[in-house]
């Protein structure tokens, strides 16, 4: 019984997460439009100079997104000292090869987290409302946090090549998992691990 109990307990933040980003998750075709598309970083090739699978996959959807003219701006957010290598810079490399405008992307390199990414695209670069895109066992967590950091968030689910059903039962299982410690960041507001002043670079690319 007592097992029972700490598993309906654990599972809260995870139930929180799925049925607050309810009614905000999209796929590619059917995204509503918006001025910002957040791409969430996630670990590079092994050369340290290509997007890894699954961000290359996040990197195509919201290049296309912007092809489709549902979005206008493009704001990579990840670790810019990941142990993989350079996220931001290796996602705003692969957009400009696939067509992105330059001007049109915005680097973050201070997304260490999802919480992180999505504090500072509200904190820092003044997003209020965004398409988030990243894979379909992360985009639930994704677009709650953002919305509870005050963005008003919309999910894309991301292209994702080698999304085998293991791969995906791993990833959900950890993102189970990472959901108590979105719901602990939520509950005590901590700011992002890297504080920076207001920067006008997505306003500036709106207004090219």
């Amino acid at each position: 019984m007592l097992g029972v109990v700490l598993l309906l307990l654990s599972s809260v933040p995870w139930l929180w997460t799925t049925v607050a980003a309810r009614g905000h998750l999209h796929d590619e075709a059917g995204a509503p439009t918006a001025d910002v598309v957040l791409v969430l970083g996630t670990e590079v090739a092994e050369d340290r100079r290509q997007p890894g699978e699954r961000l290359a996959g996040r990197l195509e959807t919201a290049a296309e997104l912007v092809r489709q003219g549902r979005a206008r701006v493009v704001l990579v957010s990840g670790d810019g000292g990941g142990a993989s290598g350079d996220e931001p810079t290796v996602m705003a490399a692969y957009l400009t090869r696939l067509g992105v405008d330059p001007a049109r992307i915005v680097a973050d390199p201070f997304g260490l987290d999802t919480y992180d990414s999505c504090a500072r695209a509200r904190q820092v670069y003044g997003v209020r409302r965004a398409l988030v895109v990243t894979q379909s066992y992360h985009v639930s967590r994704a677009v709650t946090l953002c919305r509870h950091l005050g963005v008003e968030a919309d999910g894309v689910t991301a292209r994702c090549g080698d999304c085998g059903p293991a791969l995906l039962v791993e990833k959900s299982v950890r993102d189970y998992l990472a959901s108590g410690k979105a719901a602990w960041d939520v509950v005590s507001g901590r700011p992002p691990a890297v504080r920076s002043a207001e920067d006008p670079a997505v306003r500036d690319a709106l207004t090219r």
